[in-house]
């Protein structure tokens, strides 16, 4: 079914259109008809006259407000210090057209779901607006309003005739009253927004895309129960991956069958999946984001599992586990896998608060350009390879960074200052991934044999608190030892 009013080839199912266009078609039905889709019927007299009749009542009993919005509230008077005077405007965003008259699933930005707390329920083309104020009461130099686009009364055609907003198309849609109390902030009807000259936006306005990106390095209570319930999802997720691996070796394509395992965990459990998720065996884990995943599920090889499931607040996890597909890892994957989570472990003790973001990465590298120098594929030392002008020869066996921001993008906070980032300093709060890596591509001559077409990740989430770093996934088994016996467990 359409969630668009597009134009399309002709098929058996009636769209809807508006109620002038039936009219005129029906009052003049010896005329052919001038719609701008074939898929398109008239609605005959007689809809159209007891359409808007025989509907129940529908009261409102409005909601508490839910526990995000004080938080959410929080948020918004941070983002209003920092530009008084300034008139901001932070788009929820449109839909997305996937093909002719079919669009994405909708997803706010994720400026607008941090600073009003509306996630998967957000209306499409809603508007959180900061009003600038000479003087208030609280202090605030804003007033704050989500303008958004009610739900339709059912005595106009909308109710019947638009497919994208309409409730007889998508459901019922809720009521300026009803967000009103849910998020504790002032709404307002969509037809009342104007844009003004001098408006700061979001995702045009460099300084305020900056700074919400920015507000998102710390996370509050709420994001850090939010970040645990996502992980604890997708940690299910891997599980269930575990015990179905048989049924992916069976199929000519079992990277998909290992994609739509993990695929019905994150919907039943949450919204969705936090970004495609990477299911790659073979050679193919070597390829980053490898997310085609068309390939077959050999016995023998190892396969890099990349997934992350979105709670409906939309906060995700990132959680990476290499798995030999066997139940047993051979002697030189063993080595691989052992030797990233070596760097992995590194890491993680090299985060700590007050130290660089960047330093965590480092703290990898060194394992690795040790390791890698050790096993003779080093054209230098690893001291070498380590030098930051001169060295990085290690790195064309792992070229990413060791670590990014977590929240309610995967990668969240891609928008901030490089000295807040990676040239940043760890606090309490932040979230983030610790994900190094090895991966000698099946075609690498620079590599022995027996290590072309083996890649490993090992990746978790990390919560930086006072006391140092806690491995949010940890319960999820990491050393060679611990990932057979949970598969031999999982399998019977």
């Amino acid at each position: 079914m359409s969630t668009g009013e597009r134009d399309t080839i002709a098929t058996d199912t009636a769209e809807p259109q508006s109620a002038a266009e039936s009219t005129a078609e029906t009052a003049g039905a010896d005329k052919p008809a001038t719609t701008s889709t074939n898929r398109r019927q008239p609605f005959p007299q007689g809809f159209l006259d007891t359409i808007s009749e025989g509907w129940a009542e529908r009261p409102e009993s409005l909601p508490a407000a839910r526990a995000q919005a004080p938080y959410a509230a929080a948020r918004r008077a941070k983002l209003s210090a920092a530009f008084p005077g300034k008139r901001l405007v932070i788009p929820a965003g449109s839909y997305k057209q996937r093909s002719n008259d079919t669009d994405y699933p909708f997803r706010a930005h994720s400026a607008f779901a941090h600073l009003t707390g509306w996630a998967t329920e957000a209306e499409p083309d809603s508007m959180l607006v900061f009003e600038p104020t000479s003087s208030d009461a609280d202090g605030e130099s804003h007033e704050v309003t989500l303008y958004f686009r009610e739900r339709a009364d059912r005595t106009t055609s909308e109710f019947y005739s638009d497919a994208t907003i309409g409730e007889f198309w998508i459901g019922p849609r809720p009521s300026l009253a009803g967000v009103a109390a849910d998020l504790a902030i002032a709404t307002a009807h969509l037809d009342d927004f104007a844009a003004t000259d001098g408006d700061l936006v979001v995702g045009a306005d460099d300084d305020l895309t900056r700074f919400v990106s920015e507000l998102r390095l710390v996370k509050d209570e709420f994001e850090i129960a939010e970040m645990r319930g996502a992980v604890a999802v997708t940690a299910a997720g891997f599980d269930d991956i575990i015990r179905d691996l048989p049924r992916a070796v069976a199929h000519p394509r079992g990277e998909r069958i290992v994609e739509g395992v993990f695929h019905q965990r994150a919907r039943s459990d949450g919204n969705w999946e936090g970004y495609d998720t990477i299911a790659a065996a073979g050679p193919h884990a070597c390829y980053l984001h490898w997310t085609r995943n068309d390939g077959a599920v050999l016995p023998g090889d190892l396969i890099l599992i990349d997934a992350g499931a979105e709670a409906d607040s939309l906060y995700t996890a990132d959680i990476t586990r290499t798995l030999p597909v066997s139940g047993t890892f051979t002697e030189v994957q063993r080595r691989v896998y052992e030797t990233v989570r070596e760097a992995a472990d590194s890491a993680f003790s090299a985060a700590r608060p007050g130290v660089k973001f960047r330093e965590v990465h480092e703290a990898a590298m060194r394992v690795l350009a040790t390791r890698t120098a050790e096993w003779g594929i080093l054209p230098v030392t690893a001291e070498e390879a380590l030098d930051a002008d001169k060295g990085g020869q290690h790195r064309r066996y792992m070229v990413h960074g060791t670590s990014h921001h977590l929240g309610i993008d995967v990668h969240d906070c891609a928008q901030a200052r490089r000295e807040m980032y990676y040239d940043g300093i760890l606090e309490p709060g932040m979230v983030f991934t610790i994900e190094p890596g090895l991966y000698f591509q099946i075609d690498d001559l620079t590599v022995p044999e027996e290590l072309r077409g083996i890649g490993v990740r090992i990746e978790d989430d990390i919560l930086m608190t006072a006391d140092g770093p806690v491995n949010l996934s940890a319960d999820i088994p990491r050393t060679a030892d611990d990932v057979e016996a949970w598969m031999a467990r999982l399998q019977g």
